[in-house]
């Protein structure tokens, strides 16, 4: 894991040269005509892209965040290894279906389509800087549209310490100064998932920066998790159900999410979910991994077939990394129970009166399409019923199985019935005695025997 951790910004950087030229290609223009000064030393280097100061002519100090060449012809490469993998576990190991592992291949290309696109990540950033205008504890960089492409990315240099730095290069006195900068941090990815709807997906140690005054700026938005009003009320309900011990809420949680499917064994299903989550109840989560069970929850679903949606999945995904960061600053770090102290502040988001009114808009503009158009629904069911052609179309899956019983038992009766023809035959043939004969047996005799035999041992492997 400590190695893994180099990727977010330790990579071995690119040349100066390749990144001018990216720069100069992506821009349009001379580095020295977009930039005052240009760092050619990066800040940072990670897998996809590497930052290097700058400064504009209009005097603002800037990092510019600069795809590295060829990345993307990298990643179709490495993909189209993982798909060909995928195809072989579907196909040759009957374990892994329930998982789906085309999907989940497909989905991390969706993503990384998507993270290698910078025109995407700044619309990203201006929604989120958005979302939190007015907010003095989180500061979210602006984006200098005029700089950017979808291979450069230029926005504001925040001035503070990355979190993945944090034990080495900045000081906290005491305890409370921590617990400050765990609540903000806490606050704005609770904000972020149960208020906006629009989330940071890869919130890890190198994109969180600790500034003055305990002030939280997040960066790198290129993977962001969007939730519906839907999915955000069912996640929070999850988080509670959780803190309840409330299992069977809990799974049908999980259904009212995933694509409906009337073959789950519900109670077995929550048995297992009980089974996963039951022996930590009561025990706090500062030694226990809450990201991790809710990751293993969704293999217990996958085993029911029940298919968990992508953004899901990145939520849980998302509570895994802000949980090493947590406990990178406090080592008691309790996910739970800070979940549950911001649960008012959650359920106030969901009765928000702008929401409220959103939602009751949509019903109201549903009722009146639903009104106006009744009338002429009505009609049509009605000459539909009224026409010479009408028939229904009932299917019943018991009376298929009736149908094909009957069928099956005509067949049985039929050459049975041929079976008891042919032995008669024999038998008759047999007390006549004539005709040519085989070992003092007549040849007709046994032959009606030899089919009847057969018929009848046809007969039984079907019956089987």
């Amino acid at each position: 894991m400590e190695e893994f951790k180099k990727f977010h910004d330790q990579v071995t950087p690119v040349s100066f040269e390749e990144i001018k030229a990216t720069v100069e290609e992506s821009l349009g223009k001379k580095i020295e005509e977009a930039f005052a000064s240009f760092e050619s030393t990066p800040l940072a280097a990670a897998s996809i892209a590497q930052v290097h100061g700058a400064v504009l002519h209009s005097g603002e100090r800037v990092v510019v965040k600069v795809q590295r060449p060829g990345i993307v012809n990298l990643i179709k490469s490495d993909l189209s290894v993982l798909y060909t993998m995928a195809s072989l576990f579907e196909r040759y190991i009957t374990e892994s279906r329930p998982y789906n592992p085309q999907a989940m291949v497909d989905e991390f290309f969706k993503t990384l389509n998507l993270e290698t696109n910078f025109i995407i990540e700044a619309n990203n950033i201006r929604r989120i800087a958005q979302n939190f205008s007015g907010d003095e504890t989180i500061k979210i960089p602006q984006v200098y549209e005029d700089f950017c492409s979808d291979k450069v990315l230029t926005m504001e240099r925040l001035e503070g310490t990355p979190l993945s730095q944090f034990r080495v290069s900045f000081e906290v006195s005491i305890n409370t100064d921590r617990k400050i900068i765990v609540e903000r941090g806490l606050r704005a990815f609770f904000l972020m998932v149960f208020k906006h709807g629009l989330f940071h997906g890869d919130l890890h140690a190198g994109n969180l920066f600790i500034m003055p005054d305990h002030k939280i700026g997040l960066v790198d938005f290129g993977v962001v998790g969007r939730l519906s009003n839907k999915s955000r009320d069912v996640i929070a309900n999850m988080l509670i159900a959780m803190a309840s011990e409330d299992y069977e809420s809990l799974t049908y949680e999980y259904l009212e999410l995933a694509p409906y499917n009337g073959g789950v064994n519900v109670d077995l299903f929550t048995k297992e979910i009980r089974d996963l989550f039951g022996p930590y109840y009561g025990m706090t989560f500062k030694n226990v991994n809450l990201g991790k069970l809710l990751l293993d929850s969704t293999s217990i679903a996958a085993r029911h077939a029940i298919v968990m949606p992508s953004e899901l999945m990145l939520f849980f995904k998302s509570i895994v990394t802000v949980e090493a960061m947590g406990r990178s600053i406090l080592e008691d770090f309790d996910i739970l129970n800070y979940m549950m102290d911001f649960a008012q502040e959650i359920f106030a988001a969901k009765f928000d009166p702008q929401l409220m009114m959103k939602d009751a808009h949509q019903f109201g503009r549903d009722s009146l399409s639903f009104v106006r158009t009744l009338p002429r629904q009505l009609k049509q069911i009605m000459r539909k019923l009224n026409s010479r052609d009408f028939a229904f179309d009932l299917h019943v899956q018991e009376l298929n199985d009736v149908k094909l019983s009957i069928e099956n038992s005509g067949f049985v009766m039929a050459r049975g019935m041929l079976a008891s023809a042919l032995i008669l035959a024999g038998t008759l043939d047999l007390s006549f005695n004539k005709g040519p004969q085989f070992y003092g047996m007549p040849v007709i005799t046994l032959s009606c025997f030899f089919l009847a035999f057969w018929i009848g041992l046809f007969l039984f492997q079907t019956k089987k």
